[in-house]
């Protein structure tokens, strides 16, 4: 089985490879694409990806192709990359799958504003996207998963999912009722709540995503999303693994918000949380779980950590409203 995924994934770089090579040759460069990063005090986690594209075409002309043709690109690995936040710049690196991940230390705070924004510069072209800031003396932040707990994905049934990841029109999909509102919610106060939303969805539906959560009412955060190529010691993303990772890489960035982890009961988000929970109790003021299979809410406990559980988003808050605060 190793063998086979060694051969499998030589061939799948190869190929790509070669067509990074014939598209070079008729004029296709290098473009850098930012997503929303996050940041807070004078440290900022800048996001992006470098694809190949036609000579003339605005990067950002690739965050607005639907559906399944935002799969149909070609990716720029180990490709140098200008950032500029606040005044500060840096050349990165992009990595094997032509993303781009990297903190950046700005010399001042960045407190007293909601976002500053981040550009990608490579060779005369560049563009901005937002970094999404929390105040330094935050105290509280919010994670919450995207498939089946902000929007109707039926994971739990592939070919339905399948249909309304590739095919279907962002602007046709359907909200969670009572999500929007519930993050609204959580979100209220004076301080920058910093809303990260953490999906096992690709980075290449990260513009109907984000059109998505505006359109529908969501505060404003980043994506955290993942890769869905072939990996050099697995077939398929582990998707477990990049929530997990991503949960301790908050904790890190962030060590003075406690946060509050919305997730459903369609795949592993329970089990993730409970685990951060009991690793870090201190960490975790709530864990909030969209669970169909129940009426109204249902509050019980991961050690200290208090859980709920309901059908939308307003079972959500109900149950919220009974815990001691």
């Amino acid at each position: 089985m190793t063998t086979l995924l060694g051969l499998a994934y030589r061939v799948e770089t190869g190929l790509r490879d070669l067509a990074a090579r014939v598209a070079r040759g008729r004029g296709w460069v290098p473009v850098a694409i930012p997503f929303p990063g996050y940041g807070s005090g004078g440290r900022v986690r800048v996001l992006g990806r470098v694809l190949l594209a036609p000579a003339g075409t605005h990067p950002e002309s690739r965050l607005r192709i639907p559906g399944w043709q935002r799969f149909l690109t070609l990716e720029a690995p180990r490709t140098g990359v200008d950032v500029e936040v606040a005044g500060v710049r840096a050349h990165v690196v992009s990595d094997g799958d032509g993303l781009v991940d990297a903190v950046l230390d700005v010399a001042r705070t960045l407190d007293g504003r909601p976002t500053v924004p981040v550009r990608m510069r490579t060779g005369a072209r560049s563009a901005t996207a937002p970094t999404h800031l929390s105040s330094r003396d935050a105290h509280r932040g919010v994670v919450c998963d995207i498939d089946d707990t902000v929007i109707i994905t039926e994971i739990a049934h592939p070919l339905r999912a399948a249909y309304r990841t590739f095919v279907q029109r962002s602007r046709n999909r359907r909200a969670v009722p009572g999500m929007a509102d519930l993050l609204q919610e959580l979100t209220q106060g004076r301080e920058h709540v910093p809303v990260l939303y953490l999906s096992n969805g690709p980075w290449n539906l990260i513009g109907p995503l984000s059109a998505f959560l505006e359109r529908n009412g969501f505060p404003p955060g980043p994506l955290l999303l993942t890769d869905w190529g072939l990996q050099p010691d697995r077939w398929f993303r582990d998707g477990q693994a990049h929530k997990r990772e991503s949960l301790l890489r908050l904790a890190e960035d962030m060590p003075g918000v406690d946060w509050s982890l919305v997730g459903d009961t369609g795949e592993h988000d329970p089990a993730l949380y409970e685990e951060f929970a009991r690793a870090h109790p201190d960490r975790v003021t709530e864990i909030l779980l969209r669970d169909t299979g129940v009426g109204g809410p249902v509050v019980g406990r991961v050690g200290t950590t208090p859980v709920v559980r309901a059908a939308d988003g307003a079972g959500l808050s109900r149950g919220r409203a009974t815990l001691p605060h």
